[in-house]
């Protein structure tokens, strides 16, 4: 599957929501006060994951946005 440039301004900008909205929701879950471990260690597995998810989509699109590029550059 071949990506285009509109694909990987896609996948950059899920990548920032994702970034955005949990580093959001890290400063919630710092200022929250009285609750049980568990509820703390499943948020926190849920914003590494989540964080993982957009390093990885950011990966992507930056590879992709780079690719389309280069062959858009490319003379064929």
């Amino acid at each position: 599957m071949k990506l285009e440039r509109k694909h990987a301004l896609v996948l950059l900008a899920i990548a920032a929501w994702n970034v955005i909205t949990y580093l959001r929701f890290i400063k919630a879950l710092v200022d929250t006060e009285d609750r049980p471990t568990g509820y703390y260690v499943a948020h926190t597995v849920l914003i590494i994951v989540n964080l993982l998810i957009a390093a990885l989509l950011g990966t992507w699109g930056v590879r992709a946005y780079k690719a389309a590029k280069t062959a858009q550059n490319s003379p064929v």
